[in-house]
């Protein structure tokens, strides 16, 4: 689904609860697990702060405010608001390059309390801060060739969630892939990508979109991509947890570099 409108209004990600547990029992081990993620956490970025829970209609929970800011978001619905509020100033030019202050800099020193974690592509086009209006402290972004996820990524968005406590994950990929397009390339030509592209070009081959041709098949070939990171990541044991606990939403969405719009991909 596109919703030309912005990436807001009902739209609730397809993302299914897991049929186990919707919380993490602790066991001996996952005790100690725990704990030494607490000491780390409090080692490196301050006391995580705890998202509550899934609802469009909820206002954010309280959350420590940063100097002369507001609170963070603190629900995966709060944060889709502001990521699309940004977007929304970011696309009629009226952006606000926010938390840049000389105070905000110096309270970044001590800890950092991201509201969202951003999976997108490497893409120099598509810079998350940019696009979404966001500042220092913001945004937890893992950029990747198409968004191709391998053991450094899926540990760098478990950090965001479990160890910052960070509400949402949104997969971001974008109009004019050049990681896809080779991919598509490679796989009608049977051409072999130089080095280490071919590695990315096989992880993007199953989402290839055989329904369409040429240009429309890179296009549709991008939206199943998204489709296809956010499923693998909403499977994740410890993110399935989270999100049937409904402190955590993972959505997919597309930015377009004609209209500067960041929509939903369903």
């Amino acid at each position: 689904m596109q919703n030309r409108a912005g990436f807001t209004g009902s739209y609730v990600p397809r993302v299914t609860p897991p049929s186990s547990e919707s919380h993490i029992s602790e066991s001996p081990s996952a005790a100690s697990s725990s704990s030494r993620r607490t000491l780390l956490r409090t080692a490196l970025t301050g006391a995580a702060l705890t998202a509550g829970s899934w609802a469009w209609d909820l206002p954010a929970a309280a959350a420590t405010p940063r100097v002369s800011e507001k609170p963070r978001p603190a629900t995966p619905a709060a944060a889709l608001r502001e990521l699309n509020a940004g977007n929304r100033r970011w696309r009629t030019h009226h952006q606000r390059h926010p938390h840049e202050t000389l105070a905000v800099r110096r309270e970044m020193v001590s800890g950092q309390h991201p509201f969202a974690v951003v999976l997108g592509c490497i893409d120099s086009r598509v810079a998350p801060e940019l696009v979404f209006d966001q500042g220092l402290g913001d945004l937890l972004t893992v950029r990747s060739a198409g968004e191709v996820l391998d053991e450094a990524v899926l540990g760098s968005v478990a950090y965001g969630v479990l160890e910052l406590a960070i509400p949402l994950i949104v997969v971001l990929g974008h109009q004019s892939c050049g990681a896809v397009s080779a991919a598509v390339h490679a796989e009608e030509t049977g051409e072999r990508l130089p080095a280490h592209i071919q590695y990315i070009a096989d992880r993007i081959k199953p989402a290839i979109d055989h329904s369409h041709e040429g240009a429309a098949r890179i296009d549709a070939t991008v939206s199943a991509q998204v489709r296809r990171v956010r499923s693998q990541l909403a499977a994740e044991p410890d993110l399935a947890a989270r999100i049937g606990a409904g402190r955590l939403a993972i959505v997919g969405a597309r930015y377009e570099l004609t209209s500067q719009l960041v929509h939903p991909v369903d």
